[in-house]
């Protein structure tokens, strides 16, 4: 990290418990360009500007002030929606030293998640991650030491777990929460996430076993869009909008929808600090290049609590949530008499950091970070690992490790193609 960004962090620490008694300061008097006043628009740059990273130009409180992308057409259509000062680059490492960089977006697919995460951290930057957090576990943990090792904040870009109606409860999940906390259903819970409970796992996102070898196009430096993944050859089908198929790039549905659907879990569960200790699969054969589709996965906290993934939804007329005193259903319907009367008597959930522009001003932990970001993303990889293996595992959730299983313990921490490392 340079001295300019560490200056420009002390200062944002020392200074926010006094935020409020400034109007204005102009970065000058904090030290010249990279300092930022509490009450500026934050500078943010964003790498990956295919339609996910074209979504997220612009963001209120912040000034998008660079671009990068592996593929000469994806900038050209950015830069029709930005300012024609916004720098252009084709290598992330160019971008993430740029002193006038506040936040650092990663919009690019799962595979190169960890990697720049990391290095941004390690640059001075604060994140704005998209979903999956990251592609293995072992590259959730170094994405984590990095961001707390260098003091960065990160942001998950999914946000069921503090705003907007989740899927078919049809309720914030802050209510479902105030329910579980509240101890009606009893305890230990069990999660049903599937068609019938209003979740969809988007079968459509699978590989193909077939791919033609195709001319790389002129405008897409392809060697640079694999990065860390192993060398395959070009196919129109293994990049772009439908990567998520291979499993050197993403997992699939489950891979794209896993943490919109498993971190409200987690959090209303109150499971941030864990993992489950076992998840069994029922699932057909996986090839060993494109992510193919799954029945049925179930995860198994060590007090008994239960995730079950509904892949083929063929379990029906199920509660979303199961307890021995009671069961909350689809649409927030319940069979405990009264519920919403009942529900108003005890207290609401913790307020949580849900302003990630104040966060980063402020030197606050957001709310979806770091920490539970990768403990839902373990329960993402974890099923994908047992899929590719073709086996249920048991897991250690202290040591972040697969319990007697040299091969699944190898997919915690694949190997990176040169000369790319985390």
């Amino acid at each position: 990290m340079n001295n300019q960004n560490d200056s420009r962090r002390e200062f944002l620490k020392k200074s926010a418990l006094a935020a409020a008694a400034f109007t204005i300061v102009p970065r000058f008097v904090l030290g010249g360009q990279g300092y930022l006043a509490p009450s500026d628009h934050l500078t943010k740059a964003v790498i990956g500007v295919g339609s996910m990273g074209r979504g997220h130009l612009k963001m209120a409180g912040t000034r998008t002030v660079a671009i990068c992308d592996v593929d000469k057409r994806h900038l050209a259509i950015a830069m029709n929606s930005l300012d024609k000062g916004v720098k252009q680059f084709s290598d992330y490492r160019d971008l993430i030293q740029l002193p006038e960089v506040d936040i650092v977006h990663i919009a690019t697919p799962p595979h190169w998640h960890g990697i720049m995460a990391a290095e941004a951290a390690k640059a001075g930057k604060d994140i704005w991650c998209e979903k999956p957090m990251t592609r293995t576990i072992g590259e959730g943990k170094r994405v984590r030491e990095a961001v707390q090792q260098n003091g960065a904040i990160f942001r998950l870009n999914t946000w069921f777990r503090y705003r907007a109606n989740f899927y078919g409860m049809e309720v914030p999940v802050k209510k479902i929460k105030k329910l579980v906390d509240s101890k009606m259903l009893g305890w230990p819970l069990t999660v049903t996430v599937g068609r019938h409970t209003g979740f969809n796992w988007k079968f459509y996102w699978v590989g193909k076993d077939n791919l033609p070898v195709e001319k790389v196009p002129a405008e897409l430096d392809y060697n640079m869009w694999l990065g860390p993944a192993p060398y395959k050859p070009y196919s129109t089908h293994r990049v772009h909008t439908t990567f998520r198929g291979y499993w050197d790039y993403d997992g699939g549905g489950l891979g794209d929808m896993g943490q919109h659907y498993l971190d409200p879990v987690q959090y209303f569960l109150g499971k941030d600090n864990e993992s489950p200790v076992s998840v069994e699969i029922d699932a057909p054969q996986q090839h060993s290049d494109a992510v193919g589709t799954w029945r049925k996965i179930t995860y198994t906290y060590a007090d008994g609590c239960k995730i079950i993934l509904d892949g083929d939804g063929t379990i029906q007329d199920v509660p979303y949530i199961d307890g021995p005193e009671g069961k909350l259903y689809r649409g927030f319907k319940s069979d405990i008499p009264n519920l919403e009367q009942k529900l108003a008597d005890f207290p609401e959930p913790e307020e949580q950091v849900t302003d990630f522009v104040n966060a980063v001003k402020m030197r606050q932990q957001f709310t979806l970070n770091e920490d539970n970001g990768h403990r839902s993303c373990t329960l993402v990889n974890m099923a994908l690992t047992a899929l590719r293996l073709g086996r249920s595992l048991k897991y250690d959730s202290v040591k972040e490790e697969f319990i007697n299983d040299e091969a699944a313990n190898r997919l915690i921490d694949q190997p990176m193609r040169g000369p790319w490392t985390i």
